[in-house]
């Protein structure tokens, strides 16, 4: 069995537990059908039954976000008869708000095992998918225990990076782990512990990779990172730097006029599929690379319990991190120390 192939499998097993005779619905696009179809074939092997949906047979999917495609009624209807759904394709501005999120909002409906999979390569297959899970959940569950009840957590990087975020124990730490049960979804690779902040301020340097359509287009920017200050728990838009103009602009359009909350500090998730061994630029694998990641934007009420919501959602990578929690160190320039 090649890489994608025991890839493929362990998605489809031990992530969302295909079972014989279960109906699967599995959403791609051209480009990144091949590996939609190992998944295709692992499932097939188990007496499921898969429907393949192709993306561009909906209609056309422009880069500029003009006219983002939207989620067909056609596939949320073979969704409302599925057990488990794959989502794996190439992201486009827009689609984030026409496609993913309503498809997402379906899948929690009707109680599937949803694994959600964009900006996917086959990189990911053969390495993120490929790592020991056991490990990965034993390690979140340790992670979990310690950042559950905490307060106050402190993030410093080599990169420049230096705030501090608070936390309410009334909102919920989230543990993804590879393990999808009915009526939830998770991105895979997986690998990753979050929750909504109630606070946050300070500097946060973004120096690996940018999340939703910023991540096909600008891949990995560390020798042009993009830094910002929040106050508050929202980014200020004069603090915003970055050497690459054009990335700039996006995140400023983006963060800023997107709708009131796009610029509200959403997520903060730490990273735990030890099995990695490097940033590859694709946010799906990197944010779950040891470390630390942000989230302006949503914060996944439905998850954590939040008593707010945005329309986007921009991860951010931060290379190497300290994480401070409650004056407890867990992790060390990138390196866990529990």
């Amino acid at each position: 069995m090649n890489a994608i192939q025991a890839g493929a499998k362990q998605a489809v097993q031990s992530c969302v537990s295909v079972q014989a005779n279960d109906n699967v619905v599995i959403i791609t696009d051209h480009h990144t059908k091949y590996l939609a179809e190992a998944i295709e074939a692992e499932v097939n092997a188990l007496d499921a039954q898969p429907k393949m949906f192709i993306m561009e047979d909906f209609g056309e999917r422009p880069d500029d976000g003009q006219k983002p495609l939207a989620f067909p009624e056609v596939i949320g209807a073979a969704m409302a008869q599925a057990q488990v759904s794959f989502y794996m394709a190439q992201g486009k501005s827009g689609e984030l708000q026409s496609f993913r999120i309503p498809m997402i909002k379906v899948a929690e409906k009707h109680q599937l095992r949803h694994a959600h999979m964009p900006n996917f390569i086959e990189e990911m297959m053969s390495q993120g998918m490929a790592s020991d899970y056991e490990q990965i959940q034993a390690l979140c569950k340790k992670v979990y225990d310690i950042v559950s009840v905490a307060t106050q957590i402190r993030v410093t990087a080599p990169g420049g990076t230096d705030f501090v975020a608070t936390f309410d124990q009334q909102y919920k730490w989230i543990i993804s782990d590879g393990n999808i049960k009915p009526g939830h979804w998770s991105n895979l690779p997986d690998g990753e512990v979050f929750t909504q902040p109630v606070d946050a301020n300070g500097v946060v340097v973004v120096d690996g990779c940018f999340g939703d359509f910023f991540n096909q287009k600008y891949g990995d920017i560390g020798q042009t990172p993009l830094s910002y200050e929040l106050k508050n728990g929202r980014c200020v838009r004069e603090s915003v730097r970055c050497a690459n103009e054009a990335l700039k602009a996006e995140f400023d359009k983006y963060t800023f006029e997107t709708d009131e909350n796009a610029n509200r500090l959403g997520e903060f998730a730490i990273g735990t599929n030890i099995g990695l061994t490097g940033l590859i630029g694709n946010l799906l694998q990197d944010e779950k690379f040891p470390g630390i990641h942000l989230a302006l934007g949503s914060p996944y009420p439905d998850k954590t319990g939040a008593k707010w919501d945005s329309a986007a959602h921009n991860d951010g990578i931060l290379r190497n991190p300290t994480i401070i929690v409650d004056g407890k160190t867990i992790m060390e320039n990138g390196k866990f120390t529990i």
